[in-house]
């Protein structure tokens, strides 16, 4: 009944990896309100739009969708501040693209991993930086990977108050629209318009989208008061790490089966990566932090 892409999407869908994104960092750690984006509600919105752009464009909407629904799998808590400092302490790197890969390979299951299609996991891997995908689906999904971030971190950071409405350049408010919902419109029509042997946007287009995407790193990315929290996170992941490096026999058993074949760093950033951003903080202050007696 199913193709195999959409056995691919179906077996994401019901992972335990996708459903701890409900409670990972897409940009604010921990906000306060029920509106801000998590690294689900990303997911889903990377999704809605490369599915209508693949359906506009006659590709593998299926496929697109599978690659989309499971990009995000390897994210850390606290977002890409978690990536960093796991990337920094282990001697293999961490790069979350990999790691979703790796989930979907090795981890999920009960260690039986996914089963993935070739397609799926190659889009995975690809779609944040270096080499492209070898698929049209995986190239457009590392486009809409962009456009959904670029545009709803705009808006959880008018919310949040980091910046306002005027602080958006006038050209990007003229060329691309007013609204969130304009300027992914804008893009969206401009990939269907530019894409034929390869995805792509028209030259004005491209450069608008370079163009937000450095004026996003430099007003909201790097912004001291949307990243107050960042050193805090960072310690947390830096302990945890280092505890369970000198313990590792206080890993849960599927990790500790993974240390004990001799790669106790790979084993604790498999499980590390996995936490939520409050479960990372539980497990800290259960090491941690010292409890009242009786308690």
């Amino acid at each position: 009944m199913r193709t195999e892409y959409q056995r691919d999407r179906d077996r994401i869908i019901h992972c335990k990896s996708f459903r701890r994104l409900t409670h990972k960092t897409q940009v604010f750690l921990s906000p306060e309100g029920d509106h801000y984006r998590t690294r689900l509600t990303h997911t889903l919105e990377v999704c809605q739009i490369a599915r209508t752009i693949a359906q506009a464009l006659r590709i593998n909407e299926d496929l697109t969708e599978a690659i989309a629904l499971g990009h995000d799998l390897g994210h850390t808590p606290f977002g890409h501040t978690g990536e960093d400092v796991l990337n920094q302490l282990s001697p293999h790197g961490y790069i979350h693209a990999q790691q979703s890969v790796r989930i979907a390979q090795r981890l999920e299951n009960g260690g039986k991993g996914l089963n993935l299609t070739w397609e799926v996991r190659d889009g995975i891997l690809h779609h944040s930086s270096g080499t492209a995908a070898s698929t049209l689906e995986g190239r457009l999904v590392r486009y809409a990977d962009k456009i959904a971030y670029l545009n709803h971190d705009i808006d959880d950071a008018i919310r949040a108050g980091v910046m306002t409405h005027e602080d958006i350049p006038a050209v990007f408010r003229k060329e691309l629209g007013p609204t969130k919902s304009d300027r992914i419109t804008f893009f969206v029509s401009a990939l269907v318009e530019g894409s034929g042997q390869d995805i792509a946007m028209p030259d004005r287009a491209q450069q608008l989208y370079e163009e937000l995407r450095d004026f996003m790193f430099s007003s909201v990315y790097t912004n001291p008061a949307a990243k107050k929290e960042d050193e805090k996170a960072k310690m947390v992941v830096h302990r945890l790490y280092e505890y369970y490096t000198e313990n590792p026999d206080a890993l849960p058993p599927e990790y500790a089966a993974i240390a004990l074949g001799s790669d106790v760093p790979r084993a604790v950033c498999d499980y590390i990566s996995g936490m939520s951003d409050r479960f990372c903080i539980s497990t800290f202050e259960d090491i941690f932090v010292p409890r009242s007696w009786g308690s």
